[in-house]
Order: structure tokens, then sequence, then C-alpha cells
């Protein structure tokens, strides 16, 4: 599955924080698309269409906001042994991206470092599903309208597909302000709860909305499409821009002032695919993640 890939996670249990990466030996072809206005990220700048640098090396999704950006230093580190990366002339320059979302609040103050990073690539197989406190999803939590004290505990996961020759796995850690709901039967999955009971943070936001709300900042939802489709640049870029499709379909409310939420695409080009198909599929995978990375 995805042989042109490989998933490597790492976690710090008693810090309750940790780091996902996605890596691409030979690199692959990449967009992204950040929705959230509270992001922490690692050069999505080069993945604009426009801009030159066409292939990536790794996509790093971590904990420890801003801190744990520090985590994709030792995916370079591992591809810089390997002598892998852009050809920038006397020497070649890993391109790594990633994104981290807040957890800082869950356990104690800690963040994924260089050597998480390059343990998560040491660590590293092919892809498969999996969803757990694992990897960035280690202090994941969602429903935080009241901060931690009301929140619940979320995760990380992986889901997989194959259709004929495509081949497509959606990654993301679900680490949302909001609460996160069955998009197919509106049931209330994990988020708020007092005394015992789902809280519905959308109607209290609408209700004060003419007060003064100080809602916790530490969210973000960031995850990765990873498929074996022959997608161009652009097409990478639309494709992540439209997948946030699966995160309004699950999470409520979405994409706020409090979250970083951020989806990347990795394609390595070797399967002919339906580009509208694929956005579609790509939505619906998606979907699927978050709600099993909400069952962890």
């Amino acid at each position: 599955m995805l042989n042109a890939f490989k998933l490597g996670n790492f976690e710090d249990e008693g810090v309750g924080t940790g780091v996902t990466v996605i890596l691409s030996r030979l690199g692959a072809t990449a967009g992204v698309s950040v929705r959230g206005r509270a992001p922490a990220t690692r050069e999505t700048d080069l993945l604009k269409s426009e801009c030159s640098v066409d292939k990536i090396n790794a996509v790093v999704l971590s904990g420890g906001s801003a801190f744990g950006l520090e985590a994709a230093s030792g995916v370079v580190q591992y591809f810089h042994k390997k002598g892998l990366g852009f050809n920038a002339g006397a020497y070649r320059v890993p391109i790594v991206c990633g994104a981290s979302l807040y957890d800082l609040e869950y356990k104690t103050f800690g963040y994924p470092n260089m050597d998480m990073g390059l343990l998560a690539c040491e660590y590293a197989h092919g892809i498969s599903e999996m969803n757990g406190s694992i990897g960035a999803g280690a202090g994941a939590t969602v429903g935080k309208l009241f901060g931690m004290k009301c929140a619940s505990k979320s995760g990380l996961a992986v889901r997989c597909i194959k259709i004929g020759a495509l081949e497509m796995a959606a990654v993301v850690a679900v680490n949302a302000f909001g609460n996160v709901y069955d998009p197919k039967t509106n049931a209330f999955l994990k988020g708020a709860m007092k005394n015992g009971s789902p809280v519905d943070i959308e109607k209290l936001l609408i209700n004060g909305v003419e007060a003064n709300v100080d809602p916790f900042s530490g969210n973000t939802t960031i995850g990765c499409i990873v498929t074996n489709a022959k997608l161009s640049k652009s097409e990478c870029n639309k494709l992540a821009d439209s997948t946030h499709d699966a995160y309004s379909r699950c999470i409520r409310p979405v994409h706020t002032d409090v979250d970083g939420d951020a989806i990347f695409v990795m394609a390595s080009g070797e399967a002919d695919c339906n580009f509208l198909g694929l956005q579609t599929l790509a939505v619906d995978l998606m979907t699927q993640a978050i709600i099993a990375a909400v069952n962890e």
C-alpha cells in the first residue's frame, strides 16, 4: 500500500505529546491548505503553485504548538544523512513541511524535539490503518469552549483505500476547539462535557454573540492526504483545499480564530485518476479518519 511512502510515530506518554512523519524518499508532489486562523506551520509558502520547488521529502505533524515544529529538524537530519533532498548545488536540501497542534496543557509542558522527529523516521514503516493516542495525536483533545476541564480525549487515525490501481490514505490528528459529530446521523461523538452531558458549543456561541467570550485558544486539527495519483502541484493544492470539507462535515464549529486547521497532500505520481472523483474520495476518507481519531 502506497509503497513510495512510509509513516512513523513517536510519542512521550509522560508528557502527553508526539510526532507523526510521512516520508517520501524520492520526493512527492505536494500541496497544502490552511483554513484555521491560528496555524503553527513550517515551509508552507514553498507549496504555493507558483513557487519553484515542486516536490517534498516529508510532512511532519506534531504536538507542542510552535515549539513542536522543532521535530521537523530531526526529519531534515534523517534525509541529510541519506544524501536526499532538493538539489541546491553543492548540497542537497531536504524539503520538510509540517504543522503542529496545541497540546501543551494536556499533561505537562513538553514538545516533540529533533530527537523525537528523527526517531519517528527510524521507526517508520509502510502505511496501514491505525488509530489511538499515538504520534501527533498523543495529547489531542476536542470540545474546548471551557478549556481542558470539560474537553474529551481524541487522537490520531489513518484510514486507507485501494480502488484498482489508485491508492490513498488519510492521516489526521484531531485537536479541535469544536465538538465532533457523525455526519450521517448527526450524533455527538466527542467534545465538551458538563455533568456527564454534551455541551452544544455552536448554540452557546450563537446565544452569546453579544457577550465578551474568551474561548480556549489551544486547538488545531492537522492532517495529510497521501496518494499514488498523478497530480500537478496545483492539483495537490486544490485537493488539500477541498478535503477541508471533511473537517466541516464532522467538526462544529471548525476553522475558527482559535484553530490552525491544515491539510497537506503528497502524491507519488504513479496512477491515473479522475480528479473530481479523487476529490470526492479524499473527503470521504478523511471523514472516516476523523471519526476513527476521536474513537481512540
